[in-house]
């Protein structure tokens, strides 16, 4: 796509822009009694489609749905969004792993719109035929596959695929030209290593489990966080203070909400420049982004609602808006 195409693609994106949801919708939603007063008002934002029912994941689902079409309506090499859908890919093969490995079928376990589908994985485990997996996914899925097989263990299992995504995004983010798919790729893995280190460190894990979960990255020193981690919480928060993460330090210690919020904004503080950047595929590639947040923090408010938390403890989880 030439920049003029891009252009016309970026004005589009401003003008869907004015539709996201800002702070004082949020603040709206958290506001509503229910759980159903707030589908009430994100249908009257647009959410949905006249024959969507009122329910959460309908209408999260549609939105979703949405975002793609309307990239796909500007003739957008979609390959360019590849390394944002590598987590539902892999998420797909690890259900398809547990499925037949325990003979079982459930119904509803697969993202849709990804490649290979979940039947075919099934039956490409099945077969035992890897290589006709992509091949940043066919060496995680034998071995993962292989590791289930043998030990019964879901935990081990996950944590192959896992790793496997976060080296596929990694990858992909290296060999991307847009500097916004480099961002993301770096601070995705980045911080699902913080993740790992924090979770290991309240559950005891051991230095061998952390870096067989850990992916290397260039912002942070695996074998220095994963040890600090041994220690404490405040081994770790001493450790990130170093580094462009010192900021996940502070809401660490802060509460275990406000860490999971960082982790979330720190990719929407990382994508809100692009808003500026009239001339390539970076507006683009931010604005499904900012929508993957907006239905995030939709479903964690809808999901608080279901659930009656207060108002200051939805507050505390909501994450930051692109606009």
């Amino acid at each position: 796509m030439s920049d003029i195409d891009f252009t016309f693609a970026v004005a589009r994106i401003r003008a869907l822009e004015v539709s996201l949801l800002n702070a004082t919708v949020i603040e709206q939603l958290i506001a509503c009694p229910t759980e159903e007063n707030c589908l009430q008002v994100l249908a009257e934002k647009g959410w949905g489609d006249s024959d969507t029912p009122l329910e959460a994941d309908a209408m999260l689902n549609r939105e979703t749905e949405k975002t793609w079409n309307t990239m796909r309506e500007m003739g957008i090499d979609m390959s360019v969004f590849d390394v944002l859908s590598y987590p539902n890919q892999f998420h797909n093969l690890k259900a398809a792993i547990k499925e037949t490995c325990r003979k079982g079928k459930h119904p509803g376990i697969y993202y849709e719109d990804c490649e290979p589908s979940g039947e075919e994985l099934e039956k490409i485990i099945a077969e035992k035929d890897f290589s006709r997996l992509p091949d940043y996914m066919a060496a995680a899925a034998q071995e993962a596959y292989e590791t289930l097989m043998h030990t019964r263990d879901g935990q081990l299992c996950d944590i192959i695929i896992d790793r496997a995504t976060l080296e596929a995004i990694y990858a992909a983010g290296k060999k991307a030209k847009a500097g916004i798919l480099k961002s993301y790729a770096e601070d995705t893995v980045a911080v699902a290593d913080i993740k790992i280190a924090v979770r290991s460190q309240k559950t005891a894990k051991s230095l061998e489990f952390m870096k067989k979960a850990m992916a290397e990255c260039d912002s942070l020193n695996i074998d220095s966080l994963a040890r600090a981690a041994l220690n404490s919480v405040d081994a770790i928060c001493e450790y990130l203070s170093g580094t462009a993460y010192a900021g996940g330090a502070e809401a660490l210690a802060e509460s275990p909400s406000a860490f999971e919020r960082w982790c979330d904004n720190k990719i929407i503080q990382t994508i809100k420049p692009q808003k500026y950047n009239p001339f390539s595929v970076e507006p683009l590639v931010a604005y499904v982004l900012a929508r993957e947040n907006e239905i995030k923090t939709v479903r964690i408010i809808l999901s608080a609602k279901a659930n009656n938390l207060p108002e200051d403890s939805i507050r505390e989880r909501v994450r930051e808006m692109y606009v």
